[in-house]
């Protein structure tokens, strides 16, 4: 599993060093719900925004308490607490017909909720009773929408991480790295991730209006929405030049799998050259990425380590040396802004161990391991690790930067351009 921790992440976007929005993005610590896609072992960070059930998956995860230690820290000074809180009970007057003072519990949860902010994590955040059990529901349910993973990155900015392979979002223009300023005429200043997918979230065949920051300017994008299907994989074999190409667009229960699957097509083919697609990959389960790395590492070699910092034993997954590889084979991973989590993993696994080379602009950088803890009715998530590549890289801090930079601009893709795919052809063929 898989998570990304936007305060980590650098200023900017490599394909897209001016890209800022037009508005200074806050710094206020965020106190809406910022939902995420789970996978085995942990969260990927961001929401995805409409998919059916079953692809993307939420289950194994790590669910603790309500066994919790609610012993009081008594050196704490809480007069300040005391006196806002007799001031507001006091003195507040109702003054909007939508405004309802909260009860006291909801002061309760509020103050947890305001604790919890202040650590800086957008990932560590507290659910409430009601919003737990809507976080539940969320990520067991079947539902509509555009088909792309959201995000805050290091400016607390709306961003696009992904749309992923024929949904709504990639087909309407959405791209990896774009800031979304606006969704249907609402500015996302100061948004909560939760607060802007109540907005993207729709019926089937509504319309959503976005209004994007990109190559420094603004841009109008209008995204209906639909019944989301992603597709998993797709393999194919080029005898002109050799090279065979596995596209994966999303690591599922079944992509370790079908990527054995592919391999032995390969196996068939005779191709010596391989180009592993991880553009626009947002991620998913960690036991596929390890599975598929499998392939390439010795079997006892360090594919990903959770690093606890020091609070547990760091845990660490290793290759299980399936092999399938032929020999002599020279392997090309493309990855972009889009590419996250789980396709870092892969990545960083075999761009450390020199078996693979990385080609494209540096991926997106989500890397760090939450635990969902109920806390009686309501429910905290909490960063409890960060994933480091086995020479021990964070991916959270920077994302991977490829061995190659090719950018590919959005001039290429409307006159159907592919530069990066070009690079990683020419490198194969050629060695340089």
């Amino acid at each position: 599993m898989e998570g990304r921790q936007f305060t980590e992440e650098e200023d900017e976007f490599e394909s897209a060093p001016a890209a800022r929005p037009p508005f200074k993005p806050t710094k206020k610590a965020l106190l809406g719900i910022l939902l995420v896609v789970l996978v085995v072992g942990g969260f990927v960070g961001g929401v995805f925004v409409g998919a059916k059930t079953g692809t993307r998956v939420f289950s194994n995860v790590p669910v603790l308490g309500d066994g919790l230690d609610a012993t009081p820290n008594n050196s704490l000074d809480f007069t300040d607490f005391w006196k806002v809180y007799n001031v507001l009970n006091t003195r507040f007057v109702q003054t909007h017909s939508t405004t309802t003072p909260p009860t006291g519990q909801q002061l309760v949860w509020g103050a947890i909720q305001g604790m919890t902010a202040v650590y800086g994590d957008p990932y560590t955040v507290f659910f409430p009773p009601d919003q737990s059990k809507q976080f539940q529901s969320q990520i067991q349910g079947n539902f509509e929408g555009i088909g792309a993973e959201i995000g805050l990155n290091n400016d607390n900015v709306l961003t696009i991480i992904a749309p992923l392979k024929g949904s709504p979002a990639e087909k309407d223009g959405l791209l990896a790295g774009d800031l979304i300023t606006a969704i249907n005429g609402k500015s996302t200043e100061g948004i909560s991730v939760d607060e802007a997918v109540t907005e993207i979230r729709g019926p089937k065949g509504s319309v959503v209006d976005f209004s994007v920051y990109r190559s420094q300017k603004m841009i109008d994008v209008k995204v209906t929405r639909d019944t989301v299907e992603i597709p998993e994989i797709k393999s194919s074999y080029d005898a002109s030049t050799g090279i065979y190409t596995i596209a994966l667009y999303t690591f599922t229960a079944n992509s370790g799998d079908l990527f054995n699957t592919a391999l032995q097509d390969m196996q068939k083919s005779g191709a010596k050259k391989l180009i592993i697609d991880l553009r626009g990959n947002p991620g998913g389960y960690l036991d596929a990425a390890v599975s598929i790395a499998s392939h390439f590492l010795p079997s006892g070699d360090v594919v990903v380590t959770e690093d606890y910092k020091g609070k547990q034993e760091n845990l660490v997954h290793k290759s299980a040396g399936s092999g399938g590889i032929p020999d002599g084979l020279k392997t090309v991973i493309l990855i972009d802004q889009g590419s996250a989590s789980a396709s870092e993993i892969l990545s960083g696994a075999l761009q450390d161990d020199h078996v693979a080379t990385l080609i494209g602009t540096r991926s997106f950088g989500k890397g760090s391991v939450q635990e969902l803890v109920k806390v009686g009715d309501a429910s905290l998530k909490v960063t409890v690790a960060r994933w480091l590549t086995p020479s021990g890289r964070s991916i959270s801090l920077s994302g991977l930067t490829a061995d190659i930079k090719v950018d590919r601009t959005q001039a290429d893709v409307d006159a159907g351009k592919d530069p990066q795919m070009a690079r990683a052809i020419q490198f194969l063929t050629m060695g340089k």
